[in-house]
């Protein structure tokens, strides 16, 4: 497994340890810092993909990579990364998921009332924007710290995602949002 030169290592246990004390001091307030705090490590993120990318694929830039091996490429970046095993799905021709059976961020014992991977949507939505070259962003809408059997991204155009958090904070669930998205 070869890594970037750029970055710090920085283990699952401090990521959620600070995840759980700034929710503890901080309340709701707690996942703004953290998904502030990923938009600022995206642009670190996007260069380590970028060598990551040069490297496994021999693409010059991230906007460069055929769309069809975009899956593959984040998969493998991110289980490289340590992040985790992720795997993309798109839902309809709008909306991309990202499922990560074992993501770093999220809590094994579950519990959370709701999805908790703030610091991934932030590090997500600037590092796809990065790649895609243009607005992107991210919510999560499963998440292992929940109990979900898995954590899942959604990412696409910021509209899209603001009609269908909508929906959802009308009670509709994400898949139906998005099927009438269609």
């Amino acid at each position: 497994m070869s890594r970037p030169a750029a970055g710090l290592l920085l283990g699952r246990r401090a990521l959620q340890q600070l995840r759980a004390s700034l929710e503890r001091d901080a309340g709701l307030q707690a996942a703004t810092y953290l998904q502030e705090a990923g938009f600022a490590s995206g642009e670190e993120m996007y260069q380590a993909f970028a060598a990551w990318l040069a490297e496994h694929y021999e693409v010059p830039r991230p906007a460069d990579l055929d769309v069809r091996y975009l899956g593959e490429a984040l998969g493998g970046f991110f289980r490289d990364m340590g992040w985790g095993e992720l795997a993309t799905e798109p839902l309809g021709p709008a909306v991309l998921a990202l499922d990560a059976p074992a993501w770093a961020e999220a809590l094994d014992e579950g519990g959370a009332a709701y999805p908790t991977c703030h610091l991934s949507c932030g590090m997500l939505a600037d590092l796809l924007g990065r790649v895609a070259e243009g607005l992107v962003a991210v919510m999560e809408v499963e998440c292992r710290s929940r109990g979900d059997a898995r954590c899942r991204f959604l990412a696409g155009a910021p509209e899209t995602l603001g009609t269908l958090y909508e929906q959802m904070a009308r009670g509709v669930d994400y898949r139906e949002a998005v099927e009438g998205g269609r």
